[in-house]
């Protein structure tokens, strides 16, 4: 019912209906009035309960009413909240996958660059490969098969020493012991392309009755490490060391001696007390000169002996082969391989200075690098192509050497395969490069205590300062500024060289 209904009947009980006057009220009259009063009564009541339904009806239909309002702006507000909810939701997973398909993305991209990438170092190395083979092959190495040389010279002086023994077991001259393969044929490489040289080192000790003590020479010798090799005479008069064929050179009487006995060493080999390194060389021409004929060799090659003041160098041919060997001698140090030689280091040495020599450890530190090293490791080739490249350069072989020999003990055996041929030049020269401009050069074994386990040296070498092979550098500016211009020259065919390769 509307409010304006509800309010009409509250205004209809307000307002009663007015009485009929008259001058005097009957029983009828009376009685009918209490009986319309009474029904009026009933109506008021009646009335009064419609209201009060009314009343009620019209607050639960308002609480209803209120609470429909309330529940539909609940509604209205939970859509509203789902609806931001899922919007939320949907956005966050929008994000989400548009982030997994930048990723994936990023991650085919990342593959699809790593592919390029992959296939770009494979073309590198490819060209790399092609570039070293291509260098390799039109560099003319050394026509001899250097292993077949060195074993054919190893055979040759074993039966070399088979007679040295027979000849000199009741002389008083050096003992000779088994020769040692040393220089660069012994090494696996050569400087030169046909004319290779394989050196041998032949350790002598003293023969009997006598001794060899080295000693050190003078202040400049000492930093260049020159010795002199000192004879000195033994008493051989006691019963363990007399022998009933040698008299004692000390307590016999010299006529007794040249009588009875052949000259002792000091009187052979000696200049004053020391032992010289050219009557030595003199003494093996002529010992080589008379054992040859009895050599198998003999009767198939040739033997030819070629001039040499402090070592013995010969030339066997047979037609179709050649091999030169030259023959150093030496005194070891000790049990180490480090000895005192008659190779010099320089040209004019004096005949009782012996250097010393580290050719027997540096042959060693080759061979432990090559048991370490791939089938198609080129350290070896590296080492020739530039030392073949810098001759006549004025750096000396044994500096490019000794370049090398520092780069190996650094840079993995696998770093030196063929792709890397190029780079390894390059890095031979930055090398060179960095020593001139430094002017210094640590020599390789002197002092160097990280040698592999197999190469020993004595303790005054083990411990010593490393030697300065750029001392010349150091000292004279002219020399430095001339090493320099030799470096450019160099610098300038290699990359002469290896661009017109490519």
């Amino acid at each position: 019912m509307d409010t304006w209904v509800l309010w009409l009947l509250l205004l209809q009980i307000a307002v009663p209906y007015p009485q009929p006057v008259g001058d005097g009220l009957d029983e009828v009259t009376r009685l009918r009035t209490e009986v319309r009063a009474k029904l009026r009564e009933e109506e008021t009541i009646g009335l009064e309960r419609e209201v009060e339904q009314l009343v009620l009806k019209q607050g639960a239909w308002a609480w209803g009413d209120l609470l429909c309002s309330a529940w539909q702006h609940w509604q209205v507000w939970a859509l509203a909240g789902l609806l931001l909810l899922l919007l939320a939701l949907w956005y966050w997973g929008r994000k989400r996958s548009l982030r997994r398909e930048e990723h994936v993305g990023n991650e085919e991209e990342g593959d699809s660059d790593l592919d390029g990438e992959e296939s770009d170092m494979e073309q590198y190395r490819h060209r790399a490969n092609n570039f070293g083979r291509i260098v390799m092959e039109r560099i003319q190495w050394p026509v001899q098969d250097l292993q077949e040389g060195c074993t054919w010279t190893r055979n040759l002086m074993e039966h070399f020493a088979i007679y040295f023994r027979r000849v000199l077991s009741n002389s008083f001259y050096p003992v000779l012991q088994g020769a040692i393969g040393v220089g660069s044929a012994f090494e696996g490489w050569s400087p030169r392309e046909q004319d290779v040289v394989y050196q041998v080192l032949i350790p002598m000790t003293p023969p009997r009755g006598h001794s060899f003590h080295l000693e050190l020479g003078t202040a400049g010798q000492r930093r260049l490490r020159n010795f002199h090799v000192r004879v000195q005479q033994e008493c051989t008069c006691t019963r363990e060391q007399q022998d009933k064929n040698m008299l004692c050179f000390l307590h016999h009487p010299e006529e007794e001696l040249r009588r009875c006995q052949d000259p002792s060493l000091l009187h052979t080999l000696c200049t004053g007390s020391y032992l010289d390194v050219e009557k030595t060389a003199r003494w093996f021409y002529q010992l080589v000169r008379a054992i040859w004929p009895a050599l198998l060799e003999s009767h198939r090659w040739h033997l030819v002996l070629l001039p040499s003041r402090r070592s013995c160098q010969l030339k066997v041919t047979n037609g179709r082969e050649s091999y030169r060997i030259e023959l150093l001698f030496g005194v070891r140090q000790g049990n180490s391989d480090v000895f005192v030689s008659s190779q010099p280091r320089q040209a004019h040495t004096s005949s009782t200075i012996w250097p010393e020599s580290y050719a027997v450890a540096e042959m060693k530190f080759f061979r432990y690098i090559a048991r370490r090293a791939p089938p198609d490791s080129l350290h070896l080739k590296c080492l020739q192509f530039f030392t073949r490249l810098q001759l006549g350069l004025g750096f000396s072989t044994y500096t490019i050497k000794t370049i090398v020999m520092h780069m190996l003990s650094v840079l993995p055996a696998s770093q030196w395969r063929r792709r890397h041929f190029v780079r390894r030049l390059m890095d031979i020269s930055e090398s060179l490069r960095t020593c001139v401009e430094m002017r210094h050069l640590n020599h390789f074994i002197v002092g160097n205590q990280r040698l592999p386990q197999g190469i020993s040296l004595p303790p005054e070498v083990l411990m010593a300062r490393s030697r300065n092979l750029f001392h010349d550098l150091e000292m004279d500016p002219v020399a430095h500024s001339q090493a320099v211009s030799q470096y450019v020259d160099l610098h300038h065919w290699l990359k002469r060289i290896l661009k017109n390769e490519q």
